[in-house]
């Protein structure tokens, strides 16, 4: 284990908020939209899931690290937050699968986080004043120094971030041999998607998020998919434009996460950033098709509009959040295509909600009793 000492560490707010704590991970500087998650467990899928791309990441759990860091655990080739606040940041580790610490993984990839604050406090502070940016840093200690650089971060809202965290170039994950094929637009698709796909007999090709339809298409998929993702749906009329076609050529298409956004976007449905959003494993969701309920997993800070989704006539709502009603869920009418706003391969939460794997393999099958 690298030698460790809790340095000093400050986190500012752009209210102006501080936050005097304690150094963890990497001695250095970090800005980004601060928010948290109430998860209990799954802090490393969180860290390396693309969707959490330039984002500074509260967890509300006592203790982060305690049970070390799994290669396996991952959700993409790297850690994504911009860094981490957290109350007990543990070094030591006792589960043998763990391969190395918190504290080391966090340097290897020149993470900067802070702990031993109050995050009770802190997350009562952002659910009160809203999503907003913030600094940390374990090596500048003059505030007046720290809200200079702060004030040149740009806001989260009319950020496009996905084409950061895509792929470079397409590549295939699964068998050749598989029934289906999916071309799937990766805006920052995480692992266990693929590995779902591949689980249900599909072969995926996963494209850039700047492929067009044309280039996809070419492939000769059996279905579409739009990934999860980081940054603000408005601003990506390029997968917009996407989706578009992919409707136009009535291709089967399913949306996570950000792909249910544009699936939106691309019906004339506007998407907003939210006051805080949705960021946990236990948010319960109802299937007013089927009229049964589910417990999600969600990380987003952009929704749909629900008074443009009730007033469309070309989409339907399929899901509903039953903490606030925000949309989870839509369908089009008169193709065949759906999306939700959480994350039914569930890494890390329950299982509740694969089922929409397989009505996506029955879509494409032509066999979807809705």
């Amino acid at each position: 284990m690298t030698n460790y000492t809790k340095l000093p560490a400050i986190l500012l707010l752009a209210d102006g908020t501080v936050y005097y704590g304690k150094a963890a991970g990497k001695i250095g500087t970090t800005t980004g939209e601060i928010c948290f998650n109430t998860g209990m467990t799954g802090y490393q899928e969180i860290f390396t899931d693309p969707s959490y791309f330039g984002q500074i990441m509260v967890t509300t759990n006592a203790h982060i690290g305690n049970y070390g860091i799994h290669r396996e655990e991952i959700e993409s080739d790297s850690i994504k937050i911009a860094g981490l606040v957290c109350k007990n940041y543990n070094i030591g580790f006792s589960r043998k699968e763990a391969s190395e610490s918190i504290q080391d993984y966090f340097q290897n990839e020149n993470i900067v986080g802070i702990s031993d604050i109050d995050t009770r406090s802190l997350v009562r502070h952002i659910r009160h004043k809203g999503a907003m940016n913030a600094i940390i840093s374990s090596e500048i200690t003059n505030l007046e120094e720290l809200k200079a650089k702060l004030a040149e971060v740009p806001s989260m809202d009319g950020l496009e971030l996905s084409s950061q965290v895509s792929t470079k170039s397409a590549y295939f994950y699964g068998s050749p041999d598989a029934t289906y094929k999916i071309a799937a637009l990766d805006l920052g698709i995480k692992k266990n998607i693929l590995r779902n796909f591949d689980d249900r007999d599909i072969y995926v090709q996963v494209f850039p998020a700047k492929t067009s339809f044309e280039e996809m298409d070419k492939w000769g998929a059996d279905g579409y998919f739009i990934s999860n993702g980081p940054g603000d749906p408005s601003a990506m009329p390029y997968a917009i434009e996407t989706v578009k076609q992919i409707l136009a050529a009535d291709k089967p298409l399913f949306g996570i996460c950000l792909g249910h956004q544009l699936l939106a976007e691309a019906n004339g449905i506007g998407t907003m950033k939210m006051f805080n959003g949705h960021r946990g494993l236990n948010h319960p969701v109802k299937n007013i098709i089927k009229d049964h309920c589910e417990v999600t997993s969600q990380n987003h800070g952009f929704g749909v509009i629900p008074e443009e989704v009730r007033s469309s006539d070309k989409v339907e709502i399929t899901h509903i959040n039953l903490n606030d009603q925000s949309i989870e869920g839509i369908r089009v009418k008169g193709k065949k295509a759906f999306s939700v706003q959480y994350h039914p391969e569930s890494s890390p939460g329950p299982h509740d909600s694969r089922y929409l794997f397989d009505d996506f393999i029955e879509m494409i099958k032509g066999e979807l009793a809705w």
